[in-house]
């Protein structure tokens, strides 16, 4: 039996862009067919090295393309990004969208996908990355076993939309969630680069912590920290210490305590102090293996999921009313906290 004919994808935008065409390129199942960029000398040049045609738009791509990845900007970074989605949907090409989306928008974009009848995915991207993908499935596992009593989140303002999926895929479930506003700050108390707000998401109590700082030219660089969330139940905490692991589990303390109420330290009923105190679950590697290894293959597993899509057919819009709930809740968080503080730090040292 022959092998399925590979998806033939196009890449447009070469700066994140980058990353999908690595993705495409070292996937089985995938040939690159092209890149899609405004036409400057470095986007030429890497089509050139990659050997694959290049465009500067949708008019003259040929017909053979299955699917694109649009790692371009949407109007809520100031981008073209959605019209080149929707220009490419026109065309029957099947479209993978880098977040962030506008809430409006990406309702429209799975409206449109509905009409052509191809499929479109927005990908979140983070909630892919190995690390990530570890601390859902022990989520999962930990919530299918214990009531959750509480989640502690903290993300830069940027990665807000993915922090929303990634807390949604690790309880199972978005619902019921709603906000508080956060509180206002204190006269006098001087700058502050967090805000906090309190919450319910999936049921359980949530704490959530921006780094409510960007910088607008050079949003990843200068987020203070990336992902950190801590899922805790009656047997212990489970936290994914970073975006790019590790994951941990700590195991909740507890004493036994005698008739006079000391604490029983050794003998029977003592095994539980034998336990660490926190194990660690993968490890760690470099900003560079980072980006040549977690982030492409992080990405062709949202390939993957496009390609499960295309495969299956069916309504792009009853498909995506996951992801529309995961940009409302979005939404709303962004709404409460009020735009970011306008920061353009140094290089960090």
């Amino acid at each position: 039996m022959s092998d399925p004919t590979p998806l033939r994808v196009l890449v447009c935008g070469t700066n994140f862009g980058r990353f999908y065409a690595e993705a495409v390129r070292r996937r089985p199942g995938y040939t690159l067919a092209g890149l899609l960029s405004r036409g400057s000398k470095a986007s030429r040049t890497y089509a050139e090295s990659l050997g694959v045609p290049f465009h500067t738009d949708t008019d003259g791509l040929p017909d053979d393309i299955d699917a694109a990845c649009v790692a371009v900007s949407s109007s809520i970074s100031g981008g073209q990004g959605t019209d080149l989605a929707r220009a490419l949907m026109d065309r029957g090409i099947h479209v993978l969208q880098e977040h962030p989306v506008h809430l409006t928008e990406l309702t429209d974009n799975l409206r449109h996908a509905r009409r052509r009848g191809v499929q479109y995915r927005l990908n979140t991207h983070y909630p892919h990355v190995a690390p990530v993908r570890s601390f859902i499935e022990a989520a999962r596992r930990l919530v299918a076993r214990q009531r959750p009593l509480f989640l502690d989140a903290a993300t830069p303002v940027h990665l807000m939309h993915p922090l929303v999926d990634i807390l949604g895929q690790a309880m199972g479930t978005l619902r019921p969630w709603r906000f508080a506003d956060p509180a206002p700050l204190p006269a006098g108390i001087g700058p502050q680069p967090f805000r906090s707000l309190h919450g319910v998401f999936a049921g359980a109590p949530l704490t959530l912590r921006v780094h409510h700082q960007l910088d607008p030219s050079d949003r990843d660089n200068h987020a203070l920290h990336w992902h950190r969330i801590a899922l805790g139940t009656e047997g212990g905490v489970l936290t994914l210490a970073d975006t790019h692991g590790p994951v941990l589990w700590s195991p909740r303390l507890h004493i036994g305590r005698d008739a006079d109420r000391r604490f029983v330290l050794d003998g029977p009923g003592t095994g539980r102090l034998g336990l660490g105190t926190t194990a660690v679950f993968g490890s760690t590697g470099t900003f560079r293996t980072v980006f040549s290894d977690l982030w492409p293959e992080a990405i062709g597993s949202a390939l993957d999921a496009l390609r499960d899509a295309v495969a299956q057919g069916g309504d792009a819009l009853r498909a995506g009313q996951y992801e529309l709930a995961v940009c409302r809740i979005w939404t709303d968080l962004a709404a409460r906290l009020g735009p970011p503080e306008i920061v353009r730090p140094g290089t960090p040292r």
